[in-house]
């Protein structure tokens, strides 16, 4: 067989490129783990580059591997570029200890799955690297990752962000090991699913992205000629540098096109390829179509069964081929076309039975060679291309069985839609048969599969599509089945009325008698439907009956379901020790009975409980335990582990480990991108607290799209905050106002969250009030009062009741405290013992909180004349603003001692005016009254007036006016900047 290298022409204009990439494989040899984002349009030059440092990292001793993500239209094949990496590991002996050492890798070669669900994967993928680089550093190279499939970007993010990156605690080195990676920038649409992923990546500080633009004119010049062995004439040079544009690849294929007898040179790249083409020998020319229908790579075998010739005949196509550097021969017998546009002006040029005729071929052979579950995704894409959408049927369908094994829902789902694509162009009696292929329940399936990827809105989309798919005469236990499906989804999505509209027909269209497990599972889902909606009595109700049949049938999954709502129904809920036994109890029976996604709704129920009542550190375990749980069982993107992560990173906030929560959050985005605000809510709250601004920009992004309530929840606390940081009294009001208007349910019952946000706007409208009444608006200050009021009404409202008709635990009544002393602030002014009960309140386990309220309450002792109090306050509330790294809070926790003369110093002690006179001075100068001059530095008006009197004796002033401009003209104070300014 023909052997070539990759390149046989010179790497030409990329001197400082490879000279980049070159230390970041001496870095990586150091124990340095680095990535790089390789980006440039196509034809620019990025798998040369690639092939230039593979070539010295291989020299230098390092192990490289490559995986190549292929164009399979709309569906992909899960993980492609890793088990490519994977098959040739596997096939080298020198590996197969380490391989073996890493049984989860297995999936990817078709070994098969266990429960672990695809973090055990993506975890035995990074170790299999880690172990890999521990006996020679190693270069992982991925190419062409805008065609990656979703699962090959979701574990790419957590190799990057997570697995083989990060820095061990102490500073300790990380892996010998670098990862290159190709993309094509001219290919990301402003909606391409790789866009997100590399925003993400590139924050990360040890991923960097490395831009290849187009060549300089000389450089491309240089290019021509060295292509050539004999002279290339000038003339010919300067056109192709003309027409090339910087593309090393257009450059190329021009100056190839230049021996076509046809002559001249084609407008389009196309053109030229195709020119280039046409150059070869017809048997070339057939092999080459044949291979541009089987993708960018193709296997000798596979090529040579599908084209038909005989061995030498394809031999000789073939060395012709590679010769012109239309291919490339690599390792296990492959063949490439030398670029990937190569073989689309190819495919592009065949007629349309020739091409579907191909397909057909391709298809045939790979299923000869038996039902590989890992070539189903080839096959069913061949044989949809070749209008056998029977095989396609079946194919996808198998395909998507595949995805279903690897933990991969996305593929699983986009297989199911190729499926539905087809579906009803198959002649019925040619579909496949079996238990639960029907169009409807294959929906269910599909809603399913989205609704673990993630996607609950296209999960009610394909049940409504399912409902829709019920005929006349359709089985009354299905149709009852698909309604309270679509009640379970429309809940998640908090369509909550239409969700009890659906549940309340699947429960009509069966009878109680005879007892049945349906009937058992539609009760179950009516409950919940009724509860969402204050139907407390008809979830008693019909929780108390279906749990005597659930019993009586020995349904346990769902008796252990319908325990969890009555534990939330009935006397004080989850928050009393009487709930969290029932809960106990039901987890038990939801394990016994095998049912993983009840047993995490009692693990989320048992959390939230210890959550509602203020018992913080008693939440974790149930939470370690219900995400363990999850991640056995595959289900760590549906909606109760996505609940738990965010109650997770939002205890660590509470309880101010905000580092870990930190790290939480980038680990869990890392494995779930799409779950937005559940990952990325505590989050913000931390970068928000410690300076970071743009956390208001972030939390704005995550509204975009449909109605995520979740995502609503996150960024309506962010963007309240900020406001109020800001000192941005209306914005802080309207974005309360519009967050609890969207998140109030459908029968007008506003959320929990609602004394939270009560409280944050609160403080901005306090904090606006206080400076109208000191400038002597008192107008404006009635007119903030005003509001301050109706906001803490609501907060009130809300703490009394809470979402289940009783008040609030410990940490909505802490909320309700500060709330209470804001709106004091705003109406009277500072309430020293208001502020009291709420430092006292948020003494539960919120040390962030808790200091806010501290630095208030210092400055209400304060003018109160509380002095020694005020000092112990404030300098509590530093402490916890230091060990938090909270900036803006430490800035005012300095500001206040400053000012309030609480730290028993006086730098200015030997300068004409004492340190308080000259705040005093600066004051006067922005015109302030002696009242106004007293409230503000927390001392009474007489207090200020003796200051004022003092001033103006030792500046010899006979006037408040006098005494400012000769303060300014000696410099004791200076202009305040302008707006302009």
């Amino acid at each position: 067989m023909p052997q070539t290298t990759a390149f046989t022409t010179p790497t030409i204009g990329r001197e400082d490129e490879l000279a980049r990439l070159s230390n970041v494989l001496e870095r990586a040899r150091s124990g340095e783990a680095r990535a790089v984002l390789i980006a440039g349009d196509a034809g620019v030059g990025k798998t040369r580059v690639l092939d230039e440092i593979s070539g010295r990292a291989a020299a230098a001793g390092m192990t490289v591997l490559t995986g190549h993500c292929v164009d399979l239209g709309d569906v992909g094949l899960p993980y492609l570029p890793f088990s490519e990496v994977l098959g040739v590991l596997a096939a080298d002996e020198r590996f197969a200890a380490v391989v073996a050492a890493h049984p989860a890798v297995e999936r990817l070669l078709g070994g098969g799955s266990d429960d672990g669900g695809r973090v055990r994967l993506f975890e035995g993928v990074a170790g299999l690297l880690a172990d890999l680089a521990d006996v020679a550093p190693l270069l992982l190279v991925l190419e062409d990752l805008h065609w990656a499939d979703q699962s090959s970007r979701d574990l790419l993010r957590f190799l990057l962000s997570r697995g083989i990156l990060q820095r061990a605690a102490g500073g300790a080195p990380t892996h010998r090991l670098a990862v290159l990676a190709s993309y094509r920038a001219d290919d990301l649409h402003r909606r391409h699913p790789l866009r997100p992923l590399l925003a993400e990546l590139v924050r990360l500080p040890a991923v960097e992205r490395l831009e290849l633009r187009p060549m300089a004119d000389p450089d491309v010049a240089r290019l021509v000629r060295g292509l050539r062995e004999r002279p290339v004439p000038d003339t010919t040079v300067r056109r192709i540098v003309e027409r090339a544009e910087g593309n090393a690849f257009y450059a190329e294929e021009l100056l190839a096109a230049t021996d076509a007898e046809a002559g001249g040179v084609p407008s389009g790249l196309a053109d030229v390829l195709l020119i280039r083409f046409e150059q070869l020998t017809d048997t070339a020319q057939q092999v080459l179509r044949t291979a541009a229908v089987a993708g960018r790579r193709v296997e000798h075998d596979l090529l040579r069964d599908a084209v038909g010739l005989p061995e030498d005949e394809l031999e000789s196509a073939l060395r012709e081929a590679v010769e012109r550097q239309l291919l490339v021969s690599g390792d296990g017998d492959t063949y490439s076309f030398r670029h990937a546009l190569a073989r689309e002006a190819v495919y592009a040029d065949l007629l349309p039975g020739e091409r579907a005729r191909l397909h057909g071929a391709f298809a045939r052979l790979l299923s000869g060679r038996g039902h590989r579950a890992e070539t189903a995704a080839e096959r069913a894409h061949h044989y949809r291309a070749s209008h056998d959408l029977a095989e396609a049927l079946a194919a996808s369908l198998e395909a998507a069985d595949h995805a279903h094994r690897l933990g991969a829902p996305a593929e699983e789902l986009r297989h199911l839609e190729a499926a539905f694509d087809v579906w009803s162009s198959v002649d019925p009696g040619a579909r496949p048969s079996g238990e639960g292929i029907d169009r409807v329940t294959l929906t269910l399936r599909a809603s399913a599969a989205a609704a673990h990827a993630g996607e609950s809105h296209r999960a009610v989309s394909l049940t409504r599509a399912a409902l829709a798919g019920i005929g006349q005469d359709a089985d009354s236990e299905l149709a009852a089945r698909v309604r309270y499906t679509l009640a379970g989804n429309l809940i998640s999505v908090d369509n909550l009325t239409a969700a009890f509209a659906y549940s309340s027909e699947a429960l009509a269209l069966i009878p109680a008698e005879p007892a049945s497990r349906t009937w058992v599972w539609a009760a179950a889902t009516h409950v919940m439907a009724a509860r969402q909606v204050g139907e407390t009595e008809i979830a008693l109700r019909v929780a108390r009956q279906a749990l005597g049949i659930a019993e009586q049938l020995r349904v346990t999954d769902a008796q252990a379901d319908l325990l969890i709502s009555l534990a939330t129904l009935e006397g004080g809920g989850r928050r009393t020790p009487q709930g969290r036994t029932r809960l106990k109890e039901a987890r038990e029976l939801a394990r016994r009975s095998g049912n993983a996604p009840v047993e995490l709704r009692a693990l989320f129920n048992l959390a939230m409980g210890c959550f509602e009542s203020g018992d913080l550190e008693e939440c974790l375990p149930w939470l370690t335990e219900g995400l363990d749980r999850a991640r056995r069982a595959g289900l760590l993107s549906s909606p109760y582990p996505l609940e738990m992560r965010y109650l997770h990173l939002l205890v660590l906030y509470t309880l101010g480990r905000w580092d870990e929560c930190l790290r939480a959050a980038a680990s869990d985005a890392a494995v779930l991108p799409t779950a937005g605000g559940y990952t990325a809510g505590p989050a913000l709250n931390v970068a928000l607290a410690r300076g970071d601004f743009k956390a208001a920009d972030r939390a704005r992004a995550l509204l975009q799209g449909p109605f995520d309530w979740m995502a609503t929840l996150v960024a309506g606390i962010v963007l309240t905050d900020a406001a109020a940081l800001l000192g941005d009294a209306d914005e802080a009001v309207a974005q309360m106002r519009s967050t609890v208007a969207a998140l109030t349910d459908e029968v007008g019952t506003p959320p929990d969250v609602t004394v939270r946000l009560a409280a944050l706007a609160l403080s901005a409208v306090a904090d606006s009030a206080v400076d109208l009444r000191r400038t002597g608006d008192e107008a404006g200050a009635g007119r903030r009062a005003q509001t301050a009021g109706e906001l803490v009404e609501l907060a009130r409202d809300v703490a009394g009741h809470g979402d289940d008709g009783i008040p609030q635990g410990p940490e909505g009544q802490a909320w309700l405290a500060r709330a209470e002393a804001e709106w004091a602030r705003a109406v009277s002014g500072a309430d020293a013992e208001a502020w009291g009960k709420a430092v006292a309140a948020f003494d539960y386990g919120d040390p962030y909180e808790r200091a806010r309220c501290r630095l208030r309450f210092a400055e209400a002792l304060l003018a109160a004349e509380r002095r020694e109090e005020a000092a112990v306050e404030a300098s509590a509330a530093r402490e916890t603003a230091a060990e938090l790294r909270a900036t803006p809070l430490l800035e005012r926790a300095d500001a206040l001692i400053r000012r309030g003369r609480l730290s028993g110093s006086d730098d200015h002690a030997t300068s004409l005016l004492t340190a308080r006179e000259q705040d005093v001075l600066r004051l006067l100068a922005l015109g302030r009254s002696n009242r106004q001059i007293g409230e503000e530095l927390f001392i009474a008006g007489k207090t200020a007036s003796v200051h004022v009197s003092n001033i103006l004796g030792k500046l010899g002033a006979a006037s408040r006016t006098e005494a400012v401009a000769i303060a300014y003209r000696r410099g004791l104070i200076t202009p305040e900047p302008t707006a302009s300014g």
